[in-house]
């Protein structure tokens, strides 16, 4: 890993960490970080917590992490396990994985998405009961469940109760087929 003077800040108390250099390399963090990148970065980069690509950040890389924020240009694949936020002077080419995004106007994205969950990566947290269905969307829960009997609403049934993907009621719930 190349590093230039003054690449790393580190505030131990917050676990923050910003690079305003040129670095390549992998990165890979074990524990939760609030890492920023304001200059230039090449390799791969797998974080939990927070990523964010400042806007004057340039990241050659695929990106794993929790919530991803991109202000600055990637060019590589990005899974964000929670959520992406595109900001206005974001400029992303590249495939993106995530059940939450964002895209704020001014951004530019060419490639793939997906958000139908993650697939192999998605958890027993990204399932709701029919009582967290029916908070969630704001609806009766005599209605949740009629909807789920007649096949209007995307759910598998365990037993006698009712499942629900997450990033599939968001993508129902999306499309105005609420009904």
């Amino acid at each position: 890993m190349a590093l230039g003077r003054k690449a790393l800040k580190e505030e131990s108390n917050d676990k923050s960490i910003e690079i305003n250099a040129q670095m390549q390399g992998s990165l890979k963090f074990n524990d939760p970080v609030n890492l920023k990148i304001n200059g230039e970065f090449t390799g791969s980069l797998e974080a939990k917590g927070t990523l964010t690509v400042g806007s004057a950040g340039i990241v050659n890389a695929n990106i794993t992490g929790d919530n991803v924020v991109i202000a600055g240009k990637i060019n590589g694949d990005i899974t964000a396990h929670v959520m992406l936020v595109l900001m206005p002077t974001a400029i992303l080419t590249g495939d993106i994985k995530t059940p939450k995004l964002n895209i704020v106007e001014g951004a530019i994205f060419q490639g793939k998405c997906q958000m139908s969950g993650l697939g192999a990566e998605t958890t027993s947290e990204d399932y709701l009961g029919i009582d967290e269905v029916a908070n969630y969307l704001e609806i009766d829960l005599q209605e949740i469940e009629a909807l789920a009997n007649a096949g209007k609403i995307p759910a598998t049934k365990q037993g006698k109760a009712w499942k629900f993907d997450r990033g599939q009621i968001d993508q129902w719930a999306s499309s105005g087929r609420v009904d």
